[in-house]
């Protein structure tokens, strides 16, 4: 019998060399302007919703957007992305636009898709982008399948999974995580630890504290980073991507984060410390971009003012282009729960 006892060496920790990664000028004006834009359309979807202009469940990705800009930086496009229901701006980084994100927040028509996911299940297989999915933890293991059909073409594609603290603790995640190591799957698995498990801090749901070491039972490679910043985002998921793709394995991720904003625009977030968001926002990572962009390649103020304008104006004509946007026509409820059926005629 073949033993396959998981050795801990090499195993935990980011590869050396990351900070020697080098980022253009061009490179984070861009992904600035990215923060900027989903930060501004998530703002947007916030007044649609406090309007009745958006129904259901709404999780927005505010405070977050340095993780998914940089992760999905460290991507190729034919690399394949799985996300949970905060899925809005992960989608518009993956490469959808604002307008089919906005019009699919308000059920329309020529939304992401089609106006009958909603909030929670954006997706577009143009782009890749595979998600979101509603049961918590329950996307894992789609993205160890979308890992697996890649090994089987192939065609050297990684898997990227996005995940809370919360999915951490369910059983379908642990069995992903058995089966990509076991079979070497290109993935990655990326926890977006944003402190509160729809409600409930971390510190009071589980003993460990750093969802990364959840690989540690089945041997992955794994480590811990800060998520506020853009560059530091970029380059630990990188690392990783280039890990997986080379055939060496899965890895599992913690990014370090903070939603600004409740679970859901139901949720005051009443359960938080006082002074916890301020000093949280200090961290921001649009802010930390922007300093970057002056100190590191003599970026002016005006120049910053006028990607806040350019982003201004794209987010409120995706405002815009959603309200004007027609609803779905009932009779097509039903086209994407089935298969078509083949034809029996002749």
């Amino acid at each position: 019998m073949t033993d396959r006892t998981a050795s801990s060496e090499g195993a935990v920790g980011a590869p050396e060399g990351l900070d020697d990664l080098p980022i253009t000028k061009e490179q984070l004006l861009d992904w600035y302007r990215q923060m900027a834009l989903i930060r501004r359309v998530e703002e947007l979807a916030a007044k649609a919703y406090t309007q009745r202009k958006i129904l259901g469940f709404c999780h927005l990705y505010i405070g977050q957007e340095a993780v998914c800009v940089g992760a999905t930086a460290a991507l190729r496009s034919e690399d394949t992305v799985v996300a949970a229901y905060r899925d809005h701006g992960q989608a518009i980084a993956k490469g959808a636009s604002p307008k089919e994100v906005m019009a699919e927040l308000f059920g329309k028509r020529t939304g992401i898709t089609k106006g009958v996911g909603g909030s929670m299940h954006m997706g577009n297989a143009d782009i890749n982008f595979f998600g979101g999915f509603g049961i918590v933890g329950g996307h894992v293991p789609l993205a160890a399948g979308a890992a697996f059909a890649s090994r089987y073409r192939n065609d050297d594609a990684v898997s990227l999974c996005y995940f809370g603290d919360g999915a951490a603790q369910q059983g379908a995640f642990f069995e992903a995580l058995a089966l990509s190591q076991l079979w070497k799957l290109p993935a990655v698995y990326l926890c977006e630890n944003n402190y509160y498990a729809m409600g409930t801090s971390l510190d009071r749901q589980s003993y460990l504290t750093d969802m990364s070491r959840r690989g540690d039972g089945v041997g992955m490679r794994r480590w811990q980073f800060e998520g506020f910043d853009v560059v530091d985002v970029y380059r630990n998921v990188k690392a990783a991507v280039d890990y997986a793709r080379s055939g060496a394995g899965p890895v599992i991720l913690e990014a370090v984060t903070y939603r600004y904003r409740g679970h859901s625009m139901s949720d005051p977030a009443k359960y938080r410390k006082e002074g916890e968001l301020e000093q949280k926002k200090e961290q921001d990572g649009i802010k930390s971009a922007a300093n970057r962009l002056r100190a590191d390649h003599g970026v002016s103020d005006a120049d910053l003012d006028a990607i806040k304008k350019s982003v201004e104006e794209e987010a409120q004509e995706a405002y815009r282009f959603a309200e004007q946007s027609e609803v779905p026509d009932p009779a097509h409820l039903y086209d994407y729960t089935y298969a078509p059926a083949e034809s029996t005629d002749g």
